[in-house]
Order: C-alpha cells, then sequence, then structure tokens
C-alpha cells in the first residue's frame, strides 16, 4: 500500500508540473488575445458598478444603463489614450536625450568615487557603467514599445468588454459568486483609484517644480503603481537624471522633485493603499515577487503590470472555495496556520 500511495504522489506532482508548464506555453502563444482579454474583464469589474449605480439610483433599464457605461467607457479609455500616447510620443522624442543625461549622472558619480583606493581602474569601470546605461536605454524601450502595444489594441480592448457587460447576468448572484464579485470589485476599484492619486500627485509637484516629461513621469508612477514596491522604487527614479542635470533649477526645486514625489510613493504605498485595500491584496512578498517573475517572462511589462492583480484575483477565489483554501494560505504565507490545521490533537495527560 505504501509502494502504491508513494507512486500516486509521483503521478500527481508530474501532472502537476506538466499542466503548469502547459498552461505557461498557452498564456505565452495566446497572449495577442489574452492581454486584450484580461484588461476587459479588469475594466468590466470597474464598470459594473456604475451599471448598478445608474440603475438603482436613476432608475433606468438595464439595456439604457449598459448603453451609457459603454459609451462612458468609450470616452474615458480614449481620453486616457490620447494622454498615454501623447506621454509615449514625448519619451520616444526626447529617449535620446533623457539616456545622455543619464551617462551623464553616471560619469559625474563615477568621478566623484575614489576608484585609485579602491583598486578600480576607470576603464574597467566605464565597462561597469555600461550596464546601468543600456538597462536603462532598454527599460525606456520596452516600456514604449509595450504602452504602444496596449493602445494598439484598444479597439479589440472595447469589442470584449462590450460582449462581457452585455453578457453579463441580470440577476445579482447569490452565495460564494456573490462575495467572489465583490471582494475582485472592492480590489480592483481601490487599486485604480490610489494609481490614479498617485499618478496625479507625482506629475503635478514634478510640473510645479519645472521637471521636464512632468506628466510622462506622471503616467509611469500610474502604470508603474500596479508593480508593488519595485514599481513605486522605479518610478521616483526615473526623473533623477533629468532633476540632476537640469541648469534651469534651483536647488530647492531640485530637492523638493526628489523628496516630495518620494514622500508620496511611501505614504501611499504604506498608509494610504493598505487602508483603503485593507487585506484584499493579502500576498507573500515571494509569492508577488514569482507572480512579477512568471507574468513578465511570458507577456513583457505588460505583464509585469497586470501579474500582482491577477494572482490577487486567483487568491481571492481559492480562498473562498474549501478544497482550494490551503492553497490560498500559501499565496498569503500563512504556513502557519497550515501546520496547525495538520497537526494532530494533544492527548489529555492520564492521572
Amino acid at each position: 500500500m505504501a509502494t502504491v500511495s508513494n507512486e500516486l504522489r509521483i503521478q500527481t506532482v508530474c501532472l502537476l508540473l506538466l499542466t503548469a508548464f502547459a498552461t505557461g506555453a498557452a498564456l505565452y502563444f495566446l497572449s495577442p488575445v489574452l492581454i486584450p482579454f484580461v484588461l476587459a474583464v479588469f475594466l468590466m469589474y470597474c464598470l459594473t458598478p456604475v451599471i448598478e449605480l445608474q440603475m438603482q439610483r436613476l432608475r433606468i433599464r438595464r439595456t439604457f444603463a449598459l448603453i451609457n457605461t459603454l459609451l462612458l467607457a468609450v470616452i474615458v479609455l480614449i481620453l486616457l489614450w490620447l494622454l498615454i500616447w501623447t506621454s509615449v510620443a514625448t519619451m520616444a522624442a526626447n529617449a535620446s536625450d533623457y539616456e545622455a543625461q543619464f551617462r551623464q549622472l553616471l560619469e559625474r558619480t563615477a568621478d566623484r568615487l575614489p576608484l585609485e583606493r579602491l583598486g578600480i581602474e576607470r576603464s574597467e569601470f566605464n565597462e561597469i557603467l555600461k550596464l546601468p546605461r543600456d538597462s536603462m536605454g532598454g527599460l525606456l524601450g520596452q516600456i514604449v514599445s509595450a504602452i504602444t502595444g496596449i493602445l494598439s489594441q484598444g479597439l479589440l480592448v472595447l469589442i470584449f468588454l462590450g460582449f462581457l457587460i452585455a453578457g453579463a447576468s441580470k440577476t445579482r448572484p447569490d452565495g460564494l459568486p456573490a462575495q467572489i464579485e465583490d471582494q475582485i470589485k472592492r480590489y480592483m476599484l481601490a487599486k485604480v483609484f490610489v494609481s490614479s492619486a498617485t499618478g496625479l500627485l507625482v506629475g503635478v509637484t514634478l510640473a510645479l517644480c519645472g521637471v521636464r516629461l512632468a506628466m510622462v513621469f506622471g503616467v509611469l508612477a500610474f502604470l508603474l503603481n500596479f508593480i508593488p514596491n519595485i514599481g513605486s522604487v522605479v518610478a521616483t527614479l526615473l526623473p533623477l537624471p533629468i532633476i540632476v542635470l537640469s541648469p534651469e533649477m534651483s536647488g530647492f526645486a531640485r530637492v523638493a522633485a526628489l523628496a516630495v514625489p518620494t514622500a508620496i510613493q511611501f505614504v501611499v504605498g504604506n498608509v494610504v493603499e493598505p487602508r483603503i485595500m485593507g487585506r484584499s491584496l493579502d500576498l507573500h512578498p515571494v509569492v508577488v515577487l514569482l507572480g512579477l517573475i512568471f507574468f513578465g517572462m511570458i507577456w513583457g511589462i505588460v505583464g509585469m503590470l497586470l501579474a500582482t492583480p491577477i494572482v490577487a484575483m486567483i487568491k481571492i477565489v481559492l480562498e473562498r472555495i474549501d478544497v482550494t483554501a490551503p492553497v490560498a494560505d500559501i499565496l498569503a504565507g500563512r504556513l502557519e496556520t497550515r501546520r496547525a490545521k495538520r497537526a494532530p490533537p494533544s492527548q489529555p495527560a492520564r492521572s
């Protein structure tokens, strides 16, 4: 019996590995269709409360509420498309200047370092500097191409969105589906609100300080806020070369342009977002990192933007089903809870 049990476990593990590999391959090869579909699903959860609000407060029939919501979605997406496209065009036009300023910042930093005392030749250090320069140029290129790809698929996103909203149930689901849907809606609305506020505050602050490409960095702060921890750090460091090397900026403006966005990212990420979102995310940092790596490998920058919401949605669904609740506990890092549930009850001491 023990041998049969071990063989079954080995077969189960092998099947799980094969399933995971097949799922990853399917996600990679179907990315041109899956990325717009996932974006449409997220938009649907954000727009469903608008439909319900019109039906309950304005007493509008569901058909007209759907039409109004779709028109509103088209208008908002067009405005967002224009804003992002303008930012991307500005970024692409100034990419060479930005890379030159970044290279100059690295060279100035190298001039102030005691390389001779550390036993490092300047030629060797110049070779080291090529890595961050190439990485920054590659990062900007990937961000521009990823955002351009999303914008080019805007029509497909709208088509998916229209079918998803029109095909939604007319009656509100009860029980477990309703709980899952409510939690997903709260998470998506809170994340979009927090990211929008972060991007707006960062963009306005940089514009008031006289930083060039302030709108671009505000849009990037909005998008990168969907990448937890890493995104806020990258969004804070991206304007650094322009802030440091802009001769027209005063010393106070430079300090404010560095300190205020950093404070905004810190307060939003550590105070505002946890209070608004509560425990709707509740993912272990290692799980978040693995999600970023996995979806970044198969979907690129877009996958990194969507990774945490997707993993959060999966965890929300898993924790609401009894059979998969242990997997949700593992994703949340509650290993002690699983050990306590599996531990046998203590026997009472005999007299």
